[in-house]
Parts: structure tokens; sequence; C-alpha cells
């Protein structure tokens, strides 16, 4: 357990978390030390134990109110019993080569995606959520229903723990047909470099929403994937294709930059019109950005 007096932002550094040995270990540090940043936060609102308790609601009776808890945080929160945790949620990681990919940070963007899943996974099946997992490439690689009970735990995060990054990507296809299977409506959330066809990408991440589900999207780059700044003569190799190109990086980072920041814009965009979350992260990036964003995100739902 990670205590106030620890320093807690060491467990949502992606560099020190990747040298620790099991994923559960990862993923339960990360929450940990998610949980205790919360506390020191300006987000103290969102720090009340969120897995028994929700906001009060008007309508709500009042006998349920946590006084308890009023008397620490002066806000109303209804104690929550377990028949009230039925929220699905449907965790999706692109596993292609084009993941398998480290420059500027400190870890591949897979094992970035890998250990921010297992992080949330953790923390949904704390709150009882039954959650789900599906692993895809230019095809759905491995897919696990939700379950809410504990054990299956163990289940998500040894498959997650098992991934090897295979063939390329077919995001967009992937994502519709998930979003044919799924037969009860919830949260889904969609772990990528979306290195696609943007039109594509958006219009299954629409079907998703169009059968009412929630969906938050982190698209994961590495830094350089951002800047470009390579700064010599390379030779690059696509991860997927192993074709190669030689180039003279520092001729063409600008309009590479450019062109990046119009399909970051576009995919971005296109997803706020359209009621789905989006964020841009890179491997560097503490995980409770992104775990932030599932938490405001979870705590509408309730």
């Amino acid at each position: 357990m990670i205590s106030e007096k620890t320093d807690y932002r060491k467990y949502l550094d992606p560099a020190f978390v990747s040298k620790l040995k099991s994923l559960e270990l990862k993923a339960k540090m990360v929450v940990e030390g998610f949980m205790v940043g919360l506390h020191k936060s300006p987000y103290h609102g969102f720090s009340v134990e969120f897995s028994e308790h929700r906001s009060y609601n008007q309508g709500d009776p009042i006998k349920n109110i946590d006084w308890k808890v009023y008397g620490k945080s002066e806000r109303f929160y209804i104690k929550q019993y377990e028949e009230e945790t039925n929220l699905i949620c449907s965790v999706l990681i692109d596993i292609s080569k084009s993941m398998d990919f480290k420059n500027e940070g400190a870890i591949t963007k897979l094992e970035y995606a890998n250990t921010l899943a297992a992080g949330l996974i953790y923390l949904m099946q704390q709150q009882q959520d039954a959650t789900g997992l599906t692993l895809y490439s230019d095809k759905i690689e491995k897919q696990l229903p939700p379950k809410s009970n504990r054990v299956y735990l163990k289940t998500l995060l040894t498959a997650i723990e098992a991934v090897e990054p295979s063939n390329q990507t077919n995001t967009a296809a992937c994502l519709f047909e998930v979003a044919e299977k799924i037969k009860k409506r919830g949260l889904v959330i969609v772990l990528s470099d979306l290195f696609d066809d943007p039109k594509k990408i958006i219009d299954s991440l629409k079907r998703l929403h169009f059968k009412k589900n929630e969906v938050i999207v982190f698209q994961i780059l590495d830094p350089i994937e951002k800047s470009f700044a390579f700064g010599k003569d390379a030779i690059f190799v696509d991860k997927e294709t192993d074709e190669e190109m030689t180039t003279q990086p520092y001729q063409i980072q600008r309009a590479y930059q450019e062109s990046l920041a119009e399909y970051i814009e576009h995919i971005k965009t296109e997803c706020l019109n359209n009621g789905i979350e989006y964020n841009l992260i890179d491997t560097s990036t503490p995980y409770d950005k992104a775990i932030f964003s599932y938490f405001k995100k979870r705590s509408r739902l309730n």
C-alpha cells in the first residue's frame, strides 16, 4: 500500500513502473499511485472511496447518504451496494507491429498500452464492473467477454502479459467487428496508435457509439512520432511491412509535423462531434493523465 508520505508520482512514471516485475504489480502500483495523487490534487472531490460511493442525485433516498463521508468532504455521497455496479466495460488493445516501437520513450507503445489497460482493468474490477478484453492486429487475436468477479482479474492480466506484437494493423475493421458483437451497451476503451485510414477509424468509432456505448480513445505515440526530431540521415523501416526508406529527417520534419497535426486534429474533432472522448498520450506521459480521463467518464455513468 502506498502511503501519502511516499512519492506516489514515481508509481505513475512509465520508466519506473516498467522495472516492476509482474503486470499485476504494475497495475496495482499505478492505481494506488493514482488514488494517493487524487488526495493531494485539486480534484479532491473525486477521491472519496470511489468503489463504494457515488454522488447524491435528486430523488435518492436520504437514508442512504453516508454522513461520515459528508463530515469529511462536506459533500453528499450515497453508499453503493453491489447490485448497483452494473457497468459493462470492454478494453481494446492494438497489438499490431506498429505498436512495438520506442525511441525517446522508455517503453514501447504496446508496453505503455498494456500497463495502462492493466491499471484500468484493475480499477474496474475493484469497483465490481464487468470487464472484458479484446486484443487485435489486422484481425481479432483474442477476445474475453466481460465478467465482474475478482478471480477474472488474473485471467485478463495473464492474457495481456502474454501479448506479442504481430501482423499489420486494421483498427477500423476490428473496431467494427467488436461493435457488431457487443450485445449490451457499456463503456468501450480503445488503446492504439491509430495508424490506419482515419475515415474508416471514425466510421467504426461512430458505430460503437451508435450502439449506445460510451467510448474513450487513447491514441498512444512515442514522443519522437510527434516531433520527428531525428536530426540526421536515417533509414526508416516500416515495422509491419519491413519496407525501408532512406531520408534526411530535418528536411521533411516541418511537413511531417504539419501532416501529423492535421491528422490528429481531424481525429480529435470527429470524436468530439460524435460524443467520443479522445486523448492523445505519449509513452513518457504519467499514467494518471489517462486514468483520470477514465475516472471522469466513469463518474458520469453512475
